[in-house]
């Protein structure tokens, strides 16, 4: 049995791990997590109550963290400190917050990836075959659509595929966001030539995509050596 804590567990994300992970034989919710001040705190869920304590880390194998770049920043401390594996995928993280990761990644192992769908993580696998079979004579830009809520534009799954891109071309990619409604996630990219184009369109129907992405890396991360991994060392 793996024991898991979750961040931001009253978040939309938060909320379906934890929900899919209570259906899981092989998986138990030891700590559900939510910030100082959010009127849940000491509420019940299911057989748990919500705490703000971090310290409730001691109690758990792997830490799940999908809140913001603030929160995430904050939590590798205390993952760092009780020395649990983590799964990240927070997004918006600036330089400094990625080093951070980098850094705690020496003693715990961490899984980190800007979308943890499977699909989406065959796609960053095999664009850039697609972009150097097709060539200097095609230009590439991404458009990506989330729903306006969200705070980060671009979305990190996009600055993912235009590096991806980018390392491949040698060449920057122009990347496109839209806010809109409730849309979950809508990634395309686009690759045009002087007489075809082809499109390479991924959509999220629901969250539950990522949040099985996450029980899926939760549970490969778990007795690993400390290191920084991403869902392509899952999937492999």
């Amino acid at each position: 049995m793996i024991k898991l804590g979750i961040a931001g567990v009253c978040g939309r994300m938060g909320r379906r791990i934890f929900e899919l992970a209570s259906h899981e034989k092989d998986l138990e919710v030891t700590l559900a997590l939510e910030r100082k001040g959010t009127p849940m705190i000491g509420k019940d869920l299911g057989r748990l109550k919500i705490s703000s304590s971090p310290d409730g880390l001691f109690l758990i194998d792997v830490f799940v963290d999908f809140t913001t770049a603030e929160g995430t920043e904050m939590n590798l401390d205390y993952v760092a400190r009780y020395k649990k594996a983590a799964v990240i995928g927070t997004t918006g993280l600036n330089d400094e917050q990625l080093k951070k990761i980098e850094e705690v990644s020496k003693i715990i192992p961490i899984v980190f990836s800007p979308n943890m769908s499977i699909g989406i993580n065959t796609l960053f696998a095999t664009l850039p075959e697609i972009a150097k079979r097709l060539g200097p004579n095609y230009n590439i830009e991404i458009v990506e659509a989330h729903h306006k809520a969200k705070k980060d534009a671009p979305s990190g799954t996009a600055k993912k595929m235009a590096q991806i891109l980018a390392d491949a071309t040698a060449r920057q990619i122009p990347t496109h966001a839209v806010r809109l409604g409730d849309i979950v996630g809508d990634h395309t990219v686009i690759f045009c030539g002087n007489s075809e184009r082809i499109e390479i369109k991924h959509q999220a129907h629901s969250r539950d995509l990522f949040a099985l992405g996450a029980l899926k890396a939760a549970r490969w991360v778990f007795g690993k050596p400390p290191g920084l991994y991403s869902m392509q060392d899952v999937l492999k």
